[in-house]
């Protein structure tokens, strides 16, 4: 089965395409007597990003058990995730990378296994850079008092004359999301009845026209947005948008509805590690924090079936226990380093093809200066009008704008691809050191980075490894008072990378 897919429009424009994907994906089945049983392709683009045809290729293998291999270009062509890796290891089937000259299947060996996963990680970690970058620029739009994302009820989204998405008041929902706050600073009102104030008034959810709930109400009551301000990424921004509460009615609001005095504080709960992490192993529900003499951070199960006989542990204790599983991923210096010049080399090509794509976008912002330059000329010496220049250059002035952020956006993420990748290794490698003075937000990328299904019962925390990670935790001897033994592993992870005859020598 052949699988070739672009993830957005500017990739195939960049050298990504499509036809020469399935060319060199045919001459390698040719070349190696594989015979085709059929060929999907994906072309994603900002509004359709899924793959349906990889989702019907899986089918396809599903049904026809003897279809035993998928021919790709290369790992990034392949998966966007993990969860893409998983589903097709389950499926038993070889996975061919042409362009990398890599064939897994069952029966490779754990080291050539653990790379491969590094890679799907190196994948993933681009498309984050891409979605990085998006969030870039609505911070940027937030930081300029653009409220970036969609409008909430009682707002409406438009195009300001500059051509900028901003929003505006509905002036049919606005003023009764005002009349919704009056009532809800008198504090004669439960958010149920205020739920139905707002049914009365005829506020209800855009797409469906159903009547707003509590949950709602209340997320509308807590918006900032309206009182002319707004809250994006942990900052506050002065909104250019028309507010639809003053910020006084907006903050006498939030005093009734949190039933407090001013003094009352309440914690940030981004300093809370571990909220959303685990789940409790009695009762299944979510294990939240909270602060107890007003500094210690304790966390506990939420009860929220009924009683839960788990008791309530301190997160100096958490972090013992997490810090232990992150010591079962050790890494040998050796093996590390032939890890290192392993991701560089197998990635010798994406450098090869980004040099050629900046060269193609650089020649092609270079002619369309040329032709505004020329018509230019043109229009100074009289030999077409004003108008017709104007008509004529505004969208080569946007296409070449276009290009220029494209070559822009190759040159920020060129070394990083791998650089982020080694560093994902170091992390992974070096995450127990220190862990309990480490910074929350940096536990928290560890540890989402590689477990998943953490429960804690008994005073005691089971979690499971992702991948690749679960096979680095295979390759790593769990014993503590021993050091990393560097016999058959180390010997298996040495074929990784070309010999050039100074690689360290490993000694069983």
């Amino acid at each position: 089965m052949l699988y070739a897919r672009v993830s957005t429009a500017e990739q195939e424009r960049e050298g990504f395409s499509i036809p020469a994907q399935l060319k060199l994906l045919r001459e390698y089945a040719a070349l190696n007597g594989i015979d085709i049983a059929g060929e999907h392709v994906d072309v994603e683009t900002a509004r359709k990003t899924g793959r349906t045809q990889f989702d019907a290729m899986l089918a396809y293998l599903k049904r026809h058990t003897t279809v035993k291999a998928i021919l790709v270009e290369k790992t990034d062509r392949l998966y966007r995730n993990l969860k893409d890796w998983v589903t097709l290891d389950e499926l038993g089937v070889e996975i061919h990378l042409a362009k990398e000259g890599v064939v897994l299947s069952q029966d490779s060996r754990s080291s050539e296994k653990f790379m491969h996963g590094i890679k799907v990680l190196m994948a993933k970690n681009y498309i984050d850079n891409l979605s990085e970058e998006a969030r870039k620029g609505m911070n940027e739009k937030a930081a300029q008092g653009y409220w970036p994302s969609l409008a909430p009820l009682g707002y409406r989204n438009v195009r300001n004359d500059d051509g900028k998405k901003v929003i505006v008041v509905d002036p049919e929902i606005g003023p009764r999301v005002a009349r919704l706050f009056e009532y809800a600073s008198t504090g004669q009102f439960s958010l149920n009845e205020l739920a139905a104030k707002g049914r009365k008034l005829g506020i209800c959810y855009r797409r469906s026209g159903k009547p707003i709930g509590t949950s709602t109400l209340h997320y509308l009551l807590r918006n900032r947005l309206y009182s002319g301000s707004y809250e994006w990424n942990g900052r506050i921004y002065q909104g250019r948008h028309e507010a639809i509460v003053t910020p006084e009615l907006w903050e006498v609001v939030q005093d009734v509805v949190d039933g407090r005095a001013a003094a009352n504080i309440r914690a940030d709960s981004k300093d809370f590690v571990y909220s959303g992490l685990m789940t409790c192993g009695h009762c299944g529900c979510a294990v939240v924090a909270e602060i107890k003499k007003q500094k210690y951070v304790y966390y506990h199960c939420t009860g929220y079936r009924g009683k839960c006989p788990e008791r309530y542990v301190r997160q100096e204790v958490l972090d013992e226990h997490f810090e232990n599983l992150l010591k079962q991923l050790r890494l040998d210096t050796e093996v590390f380093e032939l890890l290192r010049s392993a991701l560089k080399e197998s990635h010798a090509d994406e450098v090869v093809e980004r040099e050629e794509a900046r060269k193609r976008l650089s020649d092609e912002a270079d002619k369309l200066q040329r032709r505004m330059d020329m018509i230019y000329l043109d229009r100074i010496e009289g030999r077409i009008t004003a108008e017709y220049h104007d008509r004529i250059i505004i969208p080569w002035r946007e296409e070449r704008a276009q290009v220029i952020r494209n070559l822009e956006h190759l040159n920020s993420v060129d070394e990083a691809y791998v650089d982020d990748s080694i560093a994902l290794l170091e992390l992974v490698t070096n995450a127990h050191k220190g862990f309990s003075a480490t910074l929350p937000k940096h536990k928290r990328r560890a540890l989402n980075l590689v477990l998943s299904n953490c429960t804690w019962a008994n005073g005691a925390l089971t979690a499971t490894f992702r991948q690749p990670f679960e096979m680095l935790r295979d390759l790593t001897p769990q014993t503590s008072c021993h050091p990393v033994s560097k016999s058959a592993d180390s010997a298996e992870f040495q074929d990784l990378v070309t010999p050039t005859g100074i690689e360290p020598v490993f000694q069983p």
